[in-house]
């Protein structure tokens, strides 16, 4: 069975919180070494200053990418490389992404699917989210894929392992895993990684005692 990274998101609904840089000093103690943050809700030069405490801690960084009209992502794009993050994730416009990624050692993780709405919903059915993952994960220029299985109306264990099967590439799951029984699905799906911000921001995994720290190492727990 696969070990999926847990990537902890410095955010909740998808924006990056206020008072992010207090909550990573928490991932960093609690063994997190894969953390990220969305490309709204808080100003470049936090990101930034979040990217660089990410990377001096030795951890991999993520920005992941909720804007969805073609001239917010690009400016997204931009900011990520300005910033040097380790993974750029989410995104719709990929024919207009990977020009401005190409040289750059950034990992690439578009969505698949059609995306829509804020918080994002994976619109589809089954069979067309799985054939968008499988053409847009033979790109050349992608690395991975972002899937936001649980934002989907359909057979979410299916259509993750299926995903993972079909495209060709490392799938990592986001959006409202919010149980431990999740994660235990993401991790029988075979995926690469997933993400979780707000479930564990709001304490909703069943920890031993409260607080953040206490919730990062029980989703450790569940992923390992």
């Amino acid at each position: 069975m696969s070990h999926p990274d847990f990537i902890f998101m410095l955010t909740r609904n998808d924006r990056t919180v206020a008072g992010a840089a207090e909550y990573l000093e928490t991932a960093l103690e609690a063994g997190v070494r894969h953390i990220g943050f969305k490309d709204i809700g808080q100003p470049v030069e936090e990101l930034a200053r979040l990217n660089q405490r990410i990377r001096a801690a030795g951890a991999s960084s993520y920005l992941e990418v909720v804007s969805q009209d073609l001239d917010s992502e690009l400016t997204s794009v931009r900011v990520a490389l300005e910033l040097g993050v380790d993974y750029l994730l989410g995104g719709t416009h990929v024919d207009a992404v990977l020009p401005l990624l190409a040289g750059s050692r950034i990992r690439y993780y578009p969505f698949p699917g059609e995306v829509y709405g804020h918080p994002s919903i994976l619109g589809g059915t089954l069979e067309e989210i799985v054939a968008s993952a499988r053409r847009i994960g033979a790109m050349p220029g992608v690395h991975g894929l972002d899937l936001l299985a649980y934002r989907a109306s359909v057979d979410v264990p299916m259509l993750m392992a299926e995903v993972c099967r079909q495209a060709d590439v490392p799938v990592i799951m986001a959006g409202s895993i919010d149980t431990t029984a999740r994660i235990q699905i993401v991790r029988d799906a075979g995926a690469a990684g997933f993400t979780v911000g707000t479930a564990a921001l709001d304490e909703r995994f069943p920890a031993p005692r409260p607080g953040l720290l206490a919730q990062l190492r029980t989703i450790l727990a569940a992923a390992s």
